[in-house]
């Protein structure tokens, strides 16, 4: 197996939900592992996830999970998740899913150096960037 990078997002008691959002913006095969699954069926922390993937058919891949109770949330600052290609129908799809529900910090519209960019930070807290490029000639 290559290695690969991928985002691995953290969430405080909604990952399934933050996941299967996820899921309905890219499509996939989403798999979801609860702590109970894993041996932790009497924590107050049972239904939480221990682990969420989402891979996509596009080729991405996204990680989740909730923290423990035990444990101080923190949501995701000084970091965002790029989406970025040329097929400007699938992305501005993706981008209207992300944003319907969020907040847009910066409207996707074509930017100066001829893509079009947008940011926004969706219903669950994670910032994204969106960049459409012209395709090729």
């Amino acid at each position: 197996m290559t290695s690969r990078l991928n985002p691995y997002l953290s969430f405080n008691g909604n990952a399934r939900q933050a996941m299967e959002f996820y899921a309905g913006v890219f499509g996939g095969n989403l798999s979801l592992s609860t702590f109970a699954e894993f041996g932790a069926k009497d924590s107050p922390d049972a239904e939480r996830i221990m682990h969420g993937m989402l891979e996509t058919n596009a080729g991405y891949t996204i990680m989740g999970a909730d923290i423990t109770g035990d444990m101080e949330y923190h949501p995701m600052a000084g970091c965002s998740v790029s989406l970025s290609g040329d097929d400007g129908d699938a992305l501005r799809g993706c981008w209207e899913k992300l944003s319907a529900s969020g907040t847009t910090t910066m409207p996707l519209q074509k930017q100066v150096w001829g893509d079009e960019f947008g940011m926004c930070v969706d219903e669950f807290g994670v910032s994204w960037l969106v960049d459409i490029a012209q395709p090729q000639a």
